[in-house]
């Protein structure tokens, strides 16, 4: 296999991706919004006319879209982004495109959530992360739903310490480990042509955010939040599936 990739949005996921491509042998180009000095770095940005400003190059490559999926906040152009990344994506030949996505797209109520289940798209960020998992998926793309990363400088004991939070005690917590996502991600393009094309990547330990938040802040020393939900949600979202792949979670959240 031709060992080479073009990152899209090489921030905290994204660059990590590209560090651990680039020694384990692969020719990697990951791109961010101005031009880099580094070696691998690429200009991917769209201009407020809509055209692309960019200078990726490399041919014959897996592509891994890692922009920060759905904004939160409006307005965003997270979609055309992705539409242009799936064009170059097409001009340059590539071989096989991952999106990572969330596995906010899951109905936030109780239940167990697989890449089969019906997806219900209630707010607006829902909608948003499932036109894009759509687009992509048109163009013959995989699909990742990433639960909530954890991983260096996002340890859950900084940054709940002290806060109310809008969930339940006695809910669950959907995590994964930025190193499991990122040997997903490889394992995926690894195993491309027969592999689904959803897959969730969430740790199989679902505590509840009580039990893991407690756990956290006190190896931190911080306070513990609090909770304002009245009612507890169970719901668990099952990546099971991409073990399969060959894949297995070596981290714990």
């Amino acid at each position: 296999m031709d060992k080479k990739l073009v990152i899209i949005g090489a921030g905290w996921l994204g660059e990590a991706l590209a560090q651990t491509a680039i020694a384990q042998g692969w020719q990697v180009q990951a791109t961010h919004r101005e031009l880099g000095t580094q070696a691998h770095e690429r200009q991917f940005a769209l201009q407020e006319d809509g055209t692309l400003l960019h200078n990726v190059s490399l041919t014959d490559a897996y592509w891994v879209c890692a922009m920060s999926p759905g904004a939160r906040r409006q307005p965003s152009n997270y979609q055309q982004s992705l539409e242009h990344a799936l064009a170059l994506y097409q001009q340059l030949h590539g071989k096989g495109f991952v999106l990572c996505s969330s596995t906010g797209i899951y109905d936030q109520q109780s239940g167990q959530y697989d890449e089969h289940s019906p997806l219900g798209l209630v707010t607006a960020r829902q909608q948003r992360l499932a036109a894009a998992e759509q687009v992509a998926l048109a163009s013959g793309a995989k699909v990742l739903r990433l639960g909530g990363l954890i991983g260096p400088q996002r340890e859950p004991g900084r940054f709940v310490a002290g806060k109310i939070l809008s969930s339940h005690a006695e809910d669950v917590v959907n995590m994964v480990q930025r190193d499991d996502v990122i040997a997903g991600i490889l394992a995926l393009i690894e195993n491309y042509p027969k592999a689904q094309p959803v897959y969730n990547l969430v740790h199989p330990r679902h505590p509840s955010k009580l039990e893991y938040y407690q756990a956290h802040c006190q190896r931190q020393g911080t306070q513990v939040p609090e909770f304002s939900a009245e009612q507890p949600v169970a719901r668990v979202i099952d990546g099971s599936a991409i073990e399969a792949l060959g894949f297995t979670y070596s981290l714990d959240i």
